[in-house]
């Protein structure tokens, strides 16, 4: 099954007074490289989501992205230094008696003092949390998966018709050859009869070798051949389950040389056209086959 390399998921969670939202995009990559986004206080579950995350991928740009909206893992805990407020009263006492203030202490005076209060936040592991986030990532890699299938189906397509093209333009080449072989023959014959500046019967077995030494010179059988194997090959590999992107890449590449080799032994105006044809669609199979997980 063929797969693209792009594709996007998002899934959204709220449970417990959190939002938790995540959202997986993949693109075009060599090999598989993974880039996970997430709050600090859950940079613990990085190997955790990468892991998860090649489950369902084997090429491609994998970037994951987890926001939590709400109270999350952080825990916010009021601490009190009693004895520097004792030491505050204390002070405050001494001062009412030594200039007769009258003004009593209350405890919004106290609640104006910031330094004897001091909010701390304490990172706690949550399991349900966890388990919540990793489930609404899930989905999230689920979504970007079926998205990357689908995309994969029209790529398999519009492969297999190119392949199909690509089939009759090789058979128009094999069918050729034997035209331009006659041709060679017919060629020689007559430059030999202009050599000799008069009509002569020529030795047919002369005629045929020197029609064999120039023909295998432009054969171009064994590159059809291959050609044909290519295809056949070609079209087994999309069918693969596993990730079949550089199988198809290398194929891609061993057909653009044999059209090249074909195009530079033969002189014949049919074949170069064909050649052209061909190297036009094997081009554009090799830049589809570049999404190709």
């Amino acid at each position: 099954m063929v797969k693209s390399m792009t594709g996007y998921g998002r899934s959204v969670c709220e449970k417990n007074g959190n939002r938790i939202v995540a959202e997986v995009r993949t693109v075009n990559h060599r090999f598989l490289d993974l880039s996970v986004k997430l709050p600090r206080t859950l940079l613990y579950l990085e190997e955790k989501i990468k892991k998860k995350a090649r489950e369902f991928f084997k090429r491609g740009r994998v970037d994951v992205f987890i926001k939590i909206e709400g109270e999350g893992l952080i825990k916010r805990h009021l601490t009190v230094d009693w004895h520097l407020i004792d030491q505050y009263v204390e002070i405050l006492h001494q001062a009412k008696e030594r200039y007769h203030l009258e003004e009593t202490i209350t405890v919004r005076d106290l609640l104006h003092m910031e330094e004897p209060f001091d909010i701390q936040e304490i990172e706690e592991e949550d399991d349900e949390l966890e388990k919540t986030l990793m489930d609404t990532l899930n989905q999230a890699f689920i979504h970007a998966y079926e998205m990357r299938i689908e995309e994969g189906k029209a790529i398999s397509q519009d492969l297999k018709n190119r392949i199909h093209d690509i089939n009759k333009l090789v058979a128009n080449l094999e069918e050729q050859r034997e035209a331009v072989i006659e041709y060679y023959r017919e060629r020689i014959k007559q430059r030999i009869e202009e050599y000799a500046r008069e009509e002569l019967s020529i030795e047919e077995s002369r005629i045929l070798h020197e029609v064999a030494l120039l023909a295998e010179k432009g054969d171009i059988s064994e590159e059809v051949t291959r050609l044909f194997s290519h295809t056949r090959q070609f079209i087994a590999t999309l069918s693969m389950s596993d990730a079949v992107g550089r199988k198809l890449d290398f194929i891609v590449q061993e057909m653009l040389r044999e059209s090249n080799t074909i195009g530079s032994k033969s002189n014949d105006a049919k074949i170069s056209s064909w050649v052209v044809a061909l190297k036009s669609e094997i081009e554009k199979i090799k830049e589809q086959v570049q999404n190709v997980e």
